[in-house]
């Protein structure tokens, strides 16, 4: 089943002043659709062609790296424009502000941990929101790799690779990720994400 590029929730200029339509537009229609198109040559005759995403990421890993590459990336980003939306990072839904609270002591302490965990990823990367063994962590990971491979479940996912804020911030990368966790964060949809990972 071949991979396709997932429209965003939202329009491309509805994440402004924080993300501007120009980084929405190359973010998604160029860096987001390469991976897409380059995985889908790379899953033709791999064996892999029937697996879901999320199976095709854990199965190449440390075996077909430019495949896991690309479908890790299609997965990363897919999960990263459902982790933002318009008008976000307000109101922690009750379930999983409680498990936070239980996980953490504070939403403040849960912003201050993904920020700092995105501003200390060296290079490019991904920090994480994730269930294991029940309980919620903040993760990063290098490059295209995600928490599926160690055996946890994410639930909020934040790019820190440079294209992602280059066009708006620079190199403050410490900057878009306050802007992130202040004002873009769809709690709700890590809400989902959570009661799905602990079912």
């Amino acid at each position: 089943m071949a991979f396709t590029l997932p429209d965003l929730p939202y329009p491309y200029d509805a994440l402004q002043p924080y993300l501007s339509k120009e980084t929405l537009e190359f973010h998604h229609d160029k860096h987001h659709a390469a991976y897409v198109n380059t995985a889908n040559n790379l899953l033709k005759d791999s064996g892999l062609e029937g697996k879901s995403l999320e199976e095709i990421v854990k199965e190449t890993h440390g075996k077909n790296v430019p495949l896991f590459n690309n479908a890790a990336q299609h997965y990363n980003h897919s999960e990263y424009w459902k982790s933002i939306k318009p008008n976000g990072g307000s109101k922690v839904p009750g379930s999983l502000e409680k498990a936070l609270i239980e996980s953490f002591g504070s939403i403040e302490k849960v912003k201050e941990e993904l920020v700092q965990a995105g501003t200390t990823q060296f290079g490019s990367g991904w920090a994480w929101l994730v269930v294991k063994d029940g309980k919620i962590a903040v993760a990063k990971t290098g490059n295209a790799e995600n928490p599926l491979i160690q055996g946890a479940e994410p639930i909020l996912t934040v790019d820190v690779w440079e294209h992602t804020y280059y066009i708006d911030y620079r190199n403050r990368r410490p900057d878009y990720l306050k802007a992130f966790v202040d004002n873009l964060v769809n709690w709700d949809y890590v809400a989902e994400r959570y009661d799905a990972a602990v079912k």
